[in-house]
């Protein structure tokens, strides 16, 4: 049968736009977040098809982590290889100092984690760290503490290994006589955040430590805050590779220099000074080339900077109300407050801008132009239209319950480069003025494994429309219905599922309603258990 382009598009949009299932979660309780004064959460995510983990890859809640562990392509790549993530909001560690409790607090994380899903190879499992910005150093540290346990490292627009210049403007760990040979490790930087005093102390590292195997790659035509399609794309194949060189049943390999290639250092708008080739064959500068696994990790490489090279930069503004948003000069670009409609909807359009970003240019690339979530409590309806959209991270974190990231993206021709433009929205959170609201939401049965959906009813006192959101459990929200998904073949039951309703309110007219969550458990047998009582939060 054959389908469609366009329906295959839409398919893949719609399926970027969609929340992600995570199975379980558990509290880091021997740690105390500052953003929420509570514990850190952890969540699991395990292909559904997967008997044995042979890996996970665990982000923390900074921005593009987030992005990246929920994109499609990505998931599909890791179901694949057997390969699951951990997710952690707030961060329990910036910098990994495994001179302090990170290396306790990670055990006993991975402990809980296998306890609870029954994947008890949890607890000696390979780990791929992934950062973005102020967590990109954080990977480089668990490495070095344990490089045996590190299947590779992902440092996302972020520091170089031992770098001064961190992104989180704090100082690494004293790594002794530590290292990171024989560790896959991929340094990201975009073309439009490339700052060579980033990058000079990655070289300075490869010099000194000969027998690393460190891939410095430029996200050409990309910046600092989005993780597109393309670069997506790269990191799944940096993943495939890590699996196919590093990966054994019996334990690590460390890969040595030799075994892969050597790839010319990124020049913008120029051609590289050498052909990529074996390692011991490369004849170019060796001092600032760029490690990769083998011949096709080198094709990538330089695919993806022949798709920037030479074209036209481009600009993007974006426009509220029919009148262009004025720039500033925050790390956002864009910062604007709350543009919220009494529905919980938004309007927010992107244009071809000139480098002021306040006029729009005929001149500019033929394909399209979209807006996509980075990260925060928000839903894609189409390229205008934006809905809140509260999510497991919930309503109790100060710093980010209450912080919405879009970025607006084109991916360029064959005259115009790709580009990328950041916007940050601040919503009032709770809503305190007009009149006060409840939710009242009944407690849900227990269900047999198998059940295909639920059909949710909360109710609010003011009358307006409740919405909900999975914590955990292999389910999602569709149409104010739960929707479960396949349970893992190993995974413990009962399975823990809880449903969080919530109403955000509308300024002036009424406050937030404090979120009600239920909890209920998926079993194995004919008889299910009386339903919980539900509890706020």
């Amino acid at each position: 049968m054959k389908v469609s382009f366009a329906i295959v598009i839409f398919l893949l949009i719609a399926s970027r736009s969609a929340a992600q299932v995570w199975q379980w979660s558990i509290l880091v309780d021997n740690i105390i977040s500052g953003e929420t004064k509570a514990p850190p959460h952890a969540f699991l995510w395990i292909p559904e098809n997967c008997k044995k983990l042979k890996a996970v890859v665990w982000g923390q809640h900074n921005m593009t982590e987030e992005t990246v562990l929920e994109h499609p392509a990505f998931r599909k790549t890791l179901a694949e290889l057997g390969v699951g993530e951990i997710w952690v909001t707030p961060i329990t560690t910036q910098m990994f100092d495994f001179t302090k409790n990170a290396p306790a607090d990670f055990e006993m994380m991975m402990n809980r984690l296998a306890e609870v899903s029954g994947y008890t190879e949890l607890k000696t499992i390979p780990v791929i760290p992934i950062g973005h910005s102020a967590q990109a150093s954080f990977p480089w540290n668990f490495a070095a503490w344990n490089p045996a346990r590190t299947l590779a490292v992902i440092s996302l627009h972020g520091d170089a290994p031992l770098t001064t210049l961190t992104g989180s403007g704090k100082a690494n760990p004293d790594w002794g006589n530590r290292d990171i040979n024989g560790v896959p490790s991929l340094f990201i930087m975009g073309e439009y955040e490339w700052w060579e005093d980033r990058i000079v102390p990655a070289f300075s590292y490869i010099q000194s430590h000969p027998r690393s195997v460190i891939s410095l790659f430029a996200d050409a035509g990309h910046s600092h805050f989005d993780a597109s399609d393309a670069l997506v794309d790269y990191l799944s194949l940096f993943i495939r590779k890590a699996m196919k060189f590093r990966w054994r049943a019996k334990g690590l390999h460390p890969v040595q220099p030799e075994e892969g290639w050597l790839v010319d250092r990124w020049h913008r708008d120029s051609l590289p000074n050498a052909a990529a080739a074996p390692f011991n064959a490369y004849t170019g500068n060796r001092q600032s080339a760029s490690w990769v696994f083998d011949r096709q990790m080198a094709d990538a490489t330089e695919q993806y900077y022949r798709m920037a090279r030479g074209k036209q930069q481009q600009f993007i503004g974006f426009m509220q109300d029919g009148k262009p948003l004025i720039p500033g000069k925050s790390h956002a670009v864009y910062a604007i407050d709350s543009p919220l409609l009494s529905d919980g909807t938004f309007h927010i359009s992107a244009f071809f801008s000139d480098s002021t970003r306040t006029r729009q240019v005929a001149q500019h690339a033929s394909t399209a132009l979209q807006i996509n979530r980075i990260c925060g409590p928000v839903k894609k309806i189409n390229d205008t239209t934006f809905r809140l959209d509260f999510y497991r991270m919930g309503f109790n974190n100060t710093k980010r319950s209450n912080d919405i990231w879009l970025v607006a993206e084109n991916k360029g021709d064959d005259t115009f480069k790709s580009a990328v433009q950041q916007l940050n929205i601040k919503i009032p959170l709770p809503q305190t003025t007009g009149e006060a609201q409840q939710i009242h939401f009944k407690s849900l049965p227990d269900q047999r494994k198998g059940i295909k959906g639920l059909p949710l009813a909360a109710q609010a006192t003011s009358g307006l429309p409740v919405s909900y959101y999975v914590k955990e459990g292999p389910a999602y929200i569709d149409n104010n219905k739960l929707v479960f998904t396949s349970v893992p073949p190993r995974a413990k039951l009962p399975l823990k599922v809880t449903v969080v309703a919530w109403q955000y309110g509308i300024t002036g007219k009424f406050q937030s309603a404090v979120p009600v969550e239920q909890s209920f458990y998926i079993r194995a047998v004919e008889t299910v258990l009386p339903a919980k009582t539900g509890r706020t939060h």
